[in-house]
């Protein structure tokens, strides 16, 4: 028997795929080509989750984020980044079973991200073939980044559903955000690149220290 919240919307970074090892490469690569100095993982953690445009800004120094400056960086950090998407990226551990799970019950299942909508459905169509997303979203032009509630919005009505039937996954305050300002209910992924802290700070329902768990709340 499905649960009435059937519709799973997941964030994509920090919460299905740990890609934080390759977009610290393209990002210390970037930054390399302009004789900057790297930085290291954890510092990349707390830089992401707000699309690509912030993350290199937030990577340059502070003197350098003129407009101008960060397109020019984005784009050498893209031409990177996209030919070298999938090199260090791996799905979290037992985030298969729980997609997998989900979808043997019946549930909808969705993407939503601040990634660029290419390098998104790229990463979904390589790490989950076997999973069939209703839906898979990135950033797109036009598009507001979360946590408006603009793709959610747009998720649910493609998959004919409602806020109340929905769950929003994700690991960062961005993500509940986003649930909250879309009505939807919210599950916390504690295993990705935010703390607990801040996930609980942003309104979290619900937060899952493991994929198990998470299917656990879900069920």
């Amino acid at each position: 028997m499905v649960k009435k919240e059937n519709l799973a919307i997941f964030d994509l970074d920090g919460t299905l795929l740990d890609t934080i090892g390759d977009l610290a490469v393209a990002c210390d690569y970037m930054l390399a080509l302009r004789e900057l100095p790297p930085h290291s993982i954890e510092e990349y953690r707390a830089m992401v989750g707000n699309g690509i445009m912030r993350l290199v800004e937030r990577a340059l120094p502070e003197e350098l984020r003129t407009k101008e400056y960060v397109g020019e960086a984005r784009r050498d950090f893209l031409a990177y980044y996209f030919d070298h998407i999938d090199i260090h990226t791996h799905p979290y551990e037992g985030v298969h079973t729980l997609l997998r799970t989900l979808q043997e019950r019946g549930w909808r299942l969705a993407v939503a991200s601040n990634k660029f909508d290419a390098g998104t459905k790229r990463l979904v169509a390589n790490f989950f073939p076997d999973i069939h997303f209703t839906a898979v979203y990135g950033n797109r032009e036009g598009f507001p980044l979360k946590p408006d509630k603009a793709l959610l919005e747009i998720i649910i009505k493609e998959c004919n559903s409602t806020p109340e039937q929905c769950y929003m996954i994700g690991d960062s305050g961005v993500d509940m955000e986003c649930a909250q300002n879309a009505g939807t209910h919210s599950v916390g992924c504690s295993w990705g690149f935010r703390s607990r802290e801040e996930l609980v700070a942003s309104g979290a329902e619900k937060i899952a220290d493991t994929p198990e768990e998470c299917l656990q709340i879900l069920l």
